[in-house]
């Protein structure tokens, strides 16, 4: 297992170079935010460090798709959420849901900035802002703010790292990857139970 990341990194370097990445990236980035589990980053980085003259549209791509991606969870939440909880409940986002639920009630709007630009599921705030009718249009520019910021961030550092920090990524992914899982984990522990 100590070479999963590093072997994940590698086939992810080739879907970056490929002529259609920006078209996958773009899917990725909208599945992430409302129902699928890999975060756009896996492609957004690589893709950044492949092409650092375009990176600032990859993350623009990313933040886009990934805020309409927001809307679909959005709207999940806000017309089937009694269909679709147990779903959520069963997937192990229960708990996850009831917080994020807890903490739009306190802080709204900040919830949602906070959840664009942090590691834990994106796609589970989405959901839970429909499902309480968190006023849209806020939260688009929440969303716009915590993915952009994030995504914008990520593509800025590895652009500017460029080709020198290659060796650095592939040397280290491997422990990047597992202290990454590692602090989800720890997160979940915290904020849900």
């Amino acid at each position: 297992m100590t070479g999963l990341f590093s072997h994940l990194y590698t086939i992810t370097l080739r879907w970056a170079a490929h002529r259609h990445a920006p078209r996958y990236l773009a899917v990725l980035s909208f599945a992430e935010s409302s129902f699928f589990p890999i975060p756009p980053d896996v492609m957004l980085m690589p893709m950044a460090l492949a092409q650092p003259s375009r990176a600032m549209r990859f993350a623009l791509i990313t933040t886009i798709a990934s805020v309409l991606g927001g809307v679909l969870g959005y709207a999940i939440g806000f017309f089937a959420m009694e269909m679709v909880e147990p779903l959520v409940i069963g997937a192990g986002y229960g708990d996850a849901l009831q917080q994020a639920r807890e903490w739009f009630m306190t802080w709204g709007f900040w919830v949602v900035l906070l959840a664009g630009f942090s590691p834990i599921p994106y796609k589970v705030f989405t959901v839970a802002a429909g499902s309480l009718a968190l006023p849209l249009l806020p939260f688009i520019v929440a969303s716009l703010v915590g993915r952009g910021s994030r995504f914008f961030l990520v593509a800025g550092l590895v652009a500017w790292g460029g080709p020198r920090i290659e060796p650095w990524i592939r040397r280290y992914v491997d422990r990047i990857g597992w202290a990454s899982v590692a602090a989800l984990v720890v997160l979940y522990v915290i904020f849900v139970h």
